[in-house]
Order: C-alpha cells, then structure tokens, then sequence
C-alpha cells in the first residue's frame, strides 16, 4: 500500500488501514529525505518499485525538508456499501512549511487580566 500511495499520491482504503499506512508512510519519507545512498537502500527493502523509490527520495521527500513529522493526512469520505466499513483517503500533505503563524483553524479566546486598583496602604505594606 505505501508502493501505491507513492506512486499515486492518493488512495481510498478503509479507516483503520489507513491509520497503519499514516506510520509507514511517514517513516519512509523521513528516512527519503536525508538523501543518501543508504537511504535510498532502506527505501528500496521496503518499497516494491523503483519508481516508487525514485519518486519518493526525489520528488515527495524533498517537498517536505522543513517539516518535521505529519507529511500524510488521512480524510473520512464514506461507508462502504458491501460490509458498512468505515472509507477514509489517505494521501500526502501539500509540500513546503507548515502554516504555523495560527491563520488556520480556530483562535484560541485571550483571558483578560483583571486590573486591581493600586493603593497607597498596599504600596506602603511592602516597603
């Protein structure tokens, strides 16, 4: 299943398939992007194809040389017809940096301080 998702960028499998793929995937891409020779060679004992390895050491891996970790993102589409299994797509995260700066998702409320009058007695007890 990682030789397909390579090749072709996405795939639909079932949920848990897909979350067990999530660990594998994530894993060669880490070990594609140091770029060595050895690494090539780990890939390749566990990728099928040669294209497959070639496509992820030269194309996928480098995508993602400022991220560190989370490289696939697994979506829910359906269920399945035949035997009600949970569907999901797995497929690769766009390359480049992660959105870090906060302008995606939900913001987080900032707790106002309450501002406690200052007195005269109080500044007076800590001298």
């Amino acid at each position: 299943m990682v030789t397909s998702l390579i090749e072709h960028g996405k795939i639909e499998t079932t949920v848990p398939k897909a979350k067990e793929l999530r660990v594998v995937a994530d894993r060669m891409v880490t070990i594609g992007k140091k770029g060595t020779l050895h690494s090539r060679r780990l890939v390749a004992a566990f990728v099928q194809t040669p294209l497959a390895v070639s496509r992820l050491c030269d194309v996928i891996a480098p995508g993602f040389a400022e991220r560190h970790g989370g490289y696939t993102r697994i979506i829910r589409t359906r269920i399945r017809h035949g035997d009600a299994a949970p569907m999901a797509i797995i497929e690769f995260m766009p390359a480049g940096k992660p959105m870090g700066d906060g302008s995606v998702g939900p913001t987080t409320p900032t707790i106002k301080k309450a501002i406690v009058p200052t007195t005269k007695e109080k500044f007076e007890a800590a001298e």
